[in-house]
C-alpha cells in the first residue's frame, strides 16, 4: 500500500509561482514512478509531468516544459511540482499518483498509475 498526501497549491495571480509537493508513506521503491496529473473543470484529466522514485529519469509534458520542473526528495519521500510562470488555463486540480508497476519506461497515462492524493486545488487569475 502506498499513501500520498499532496500540500500547497493555492490561489496566484497569471505569472506567479506555486509549489505542490506530495509526501509517500507505506512502500516505496527504486522502481517506482511519480507522477502529477491535472484535471480542469469540464475537462479531461491531463498528464503533466513524471519522475523515478530513484535514478535521473523523468518527462515533462510539452505544454508546461519550460515552465514547470519536477523534482523528489527521497530522504523526505516527497515529490514536488514547481510551477512558475502560472497561466489561468493552468487553473486545475492537481493529483499525485504512482506507479509501482515497474514499467521500463515513464507512463503518461492515468490507468498506468495505482495510487492517487487527494489533490491540491491551483487557482490562476488572469
Amino acid at each position: 500500500q502506498v499513501q500520498l498526501v499532496e500540500s500547497g497549491g493555492g490561489l496566484v495571480q497569471a505569472g506567479g509561482s506555486l509549489r505542490v509537493s506530495c509526501e509517500a508513506s507505506g512502500r516505496t521503491a527504486s522502481y517506482f514512478t511519480m507522477g502529477w496529473f491535472r484535471q480542469a473543470p469540464g475537462k479531461e484529466g491531463e498528464f503533466v509531468a513524471a519522475i523515478r522514485w530513484r535514478g535521473s529519469s523523468l518527462y515533462v509534458a510539452d505544454s508546461v516544459k519550460g515552465r514547470f520542473t519536477i523534482s523528489r526528495d527521497v530522504a523526505k519521500n516527497t515529490v514536488y511540482l514547481q510551477m512558475n510562470s502560472l497561466k489561468p488555463e493552468d487553473t486545475a486540480v492537481y493529483y499525485c499518483a504512482a506507479d509501482i508497476s515497474g514499467l521500463s519506461y515513464i507512463a503518461t497515462r492515468h490507468y498506468n498509475y495505482e495510487y492517487w492524493g487527494q489533490g491540491a486545488q491551483v487557482t490562476v487569475s488572469s
